[in-house]
């Protein structure tokens, strides 16, 4: 099955994990700014980014963003 992006759920899990964006930004060396444009959907996260950010807040890469599965 094929998927798509929807928007970005990053905010939802920040709030989830009891994190903010400052400091997830922190924790990875990224600019807040970087974070901050994931969130508003200006940004789609590289894998490798994901990952880590999954990681540090404690969730999967696939809860970070809606899916919307396309029919073949």
């Amino acid at each position: 099955m094929k998927f798509e992006l929807g928007r970005c759920l990053l905010g939802e899990r920040l709030h989830e994990s009891g994190m903010t964006s400052e400091e997830l930004a922190r924790a990875l060396l990224y600019k807040t700014e970087r974070i901050t444009d994931f969130m508003e959907n200006k940004r789609v996260m590289p894998l490798q980014v994901a990952i880590s950010i999954a990681d540090t807040i404690g969730c999967g890469v696939r809860d970070l963003y809606e899916l919307i599965s396309q029919e073949s």
